[in-house]
């Protein structure tokens, strides 16, 4: 569980990262010891602009410090999402910042097992993977043949191959602050 205190500086990090990059300059982020924020977890960073989608990149898997990873998808989620063109200077007062941190992900039996709303998805036939984080189905208004419809489109396949065999799920929770 991540605490209100360390929830700010992460949100702050990613405001820095960002203006540190627009303005051309070294970032400056405030020292911080909390072995929350050193614990390697996977998160997502999703930016908004005026309640619309402006970015979203993140890591599934844990591969560094949280702190670390966050700075990093702060960047690839502003400039590097190819949804969308680079976020620009004028953008940044009208920045609205989310951040996920996901738990571990954890292999289900099969679709029955996935909670939408509650639980984020991963789909993975081999060939084609796709996820969603846990807030995309409510979002959206989807159920979970909808949602796993849905992402598999997003995974390039046919909307109902995750009914086939040989597709794996695997479910995972987040923690979101913004």
């Amino acid at each position: 569980m991540i605490e209100k205190k360390e929830q700010d500086i992460l949100l702050k990090d990613v405001r820095e990262q960002i203006s540190a990059v627009l303005e051309h300059r070294a970032p400056q982020f405030l020292p911080v010891d909390s072995p929350q924020l050193a614990r390697k977890r996977g998160a997502f960073v999703t930016l908004r602009r005026n309640g619309a989608l402006r970015g979203c990149i993140g890591h599934i898997r844990a591969i560094a410090p949280l702190r670390e990873t966050i700075r990093e998808l702060a960047c690839s989620s502003a400039f590097e999402d190819p949804r969308f063109p680079a976020l620009t200077l004028a953008e940044l007062g009208d920045l609205e910042i989310e951040i996920s941190v996901l738990t571990t992900l954890k292999e289900v039996a099969g679709p029955e097992d996935f909670h939408p709303g509650h639980d984020g998805i991963l789909i993975d036939n081999g060939r084609a993977s796709a996820v969603f984080l846990p807030q995309v189905a409510e979002e959206q208004g989807w159920d979970r043949n909808q949602t796993l419809s849905h992402l598999c489109l997003k995974a390039g396949l046919r909307p109902m191959a995750w009914a086939e065999s040989g597709m794996h799920f695997f479910t995972f929770q987040a923690q979101v602050f913004s």
